[in-house]
């Protein structure tokens, strides 16, 4: 391993790195058959990310791969290879905004060249919505790519305007800001508690408005995003067989649990399960989690990932860890500083 390659692809402004899986190795067979299935949850809540980040985002997507796969034209040729670029783009942002500044990135390939290439797509190939012809799914997705005033930030805090209205990420429909805010104001008001300890409101639904009427639609096994809770949950419940420790075992039938109800008071029950459980070797997080992807902060964006304790890189943290104070008194930071 002396000659490991950590790093990979570049393209835009993104360096893909790879990482040793130190350890590995070592770990029982239980414990990668664990690692699979709890990774093959994190694998099918891919497009509940996409659709979260934008509406269109899924859409947009299928189409660039169908174009990506059907291309019959010259594949080294500018526009290609810009085409190509913003597909990776696509891919590593979960959708059309950049990861970090959450601007739309424009496409450097001319629209003659995708518009031929939609042309030249297989019909069945392409994600045409009943009775649409190629047209208009050109007339509508290539709009969202190319025209800078649509959907221009994925999420916008600029506090002078809506920012709800003015995100383009997904979780809302139909309501302004205001309404959103006083919808949640509301809910809280009719569940007064002394202790404080309220729900996360808000964390596991689209908030729509129909007419006067604003409610909600859950995230969860029956209704929104329903095929990849699905999913999810059937490799949930596999993983079961595999778990390191009941405490973990306990935290994932709570996890299986509030995917199938949407109930909140069962979400809080699992996080502190999963928190409580410091033991388990293999470890992972799959949910709605982080809300900084909603300009109000309120809705959780679908994150999966999966990991694993390396005893050796463990060991060196433990021994920094213990000698904090050394490294605290040695510091070349001024006292006042430290």
């Amino acid at each position: 391993m002396q000659n490991f390659k950590y790093t990979d692809e570049r393209f835009a402004d993104i360096q893909m790195l790879r990482y040793r899986l130190a350890g590995f190795s070592m770990l029982l067979l239980r414990q990668k058959q664990l690692i699979y299935c709890l990774a093959e949850a994190t694998l099918s809540g891919r497009d509940i990310t996409f659709d979260q980040f934008g509406v269109h985002n899924l859409r947009l997507r299928q189409l660039l791969e169908a174009i990506h796969t059907h291309y019959q034209g010259d594949r080294q040729s500018e526009d290609f290879l810009a085409f190509e670029t913003y597909l990776k783009r696509l891919w590593f942002s979960s959708g059309i905004h950049h990861h970090y500044s959450q601007d739309k990135f424009q496409p450097t390939f001319s629209l003659h060249f995708i518009t031929e290439a939609i042309l030249n797509t297989p019909e069945e190939a392409l994600p045409l919505l009943e009775g649409e012809r190629r047209l208009d799914l050109c007339n509508t997705l290539l709009a969202v790519l190319y025209n800078p005033d649509i959907q221009p930030k994925r999420v916008s805090l600029d506090t002078t305007t809506d920012q709800v209205l003015a995100s383009a990420c997904n979780y809302y429909d139909g309501v302004s800001q205001q309404e959103a805010e006083e919808y949640y104001k509301e809910l809280r008001a009719r569940d007064a508690r002394e202790d404080d300890h309220y729900p996360s409101y808000g964390l596991n639904t689209t908030l729509r408005k129909q007419g006067d009427s604003i409610y909600e639609e859950q995230w969860t096994a029956t209704r929104r995003y329903a095929p990849a809770i699905q999913k999810i949950v059937h490799w949930l419940r596999r993983a079961l067989e595999f778990c390191d420790t009941p405490e973990q075992a306990e935290a994932i039938r709570l996890l299986v649990e509030y995917y199938e109800t949407g109930d909140l008071t069962i979400f809080d029950r699992y996080s502190i399960a999963w928190l409580a459980d410091t033991h388990s070797t293999v470890d992972f997080i799959n949910g709605f989690i982080e809300v900084y992807s909603d300009p109000l902060g309120i809705k959780g964006s679908w994150e999966g990932i999966v990991h694993y304790k390396d005893p050796v890189a463990t060991a060196r943290a433990e021994a920094i860890c213990q000698n904090a104070q050394w490294f605290e008194d040695h510091s070349p930071v001024a006292p006042q500083f430290r």
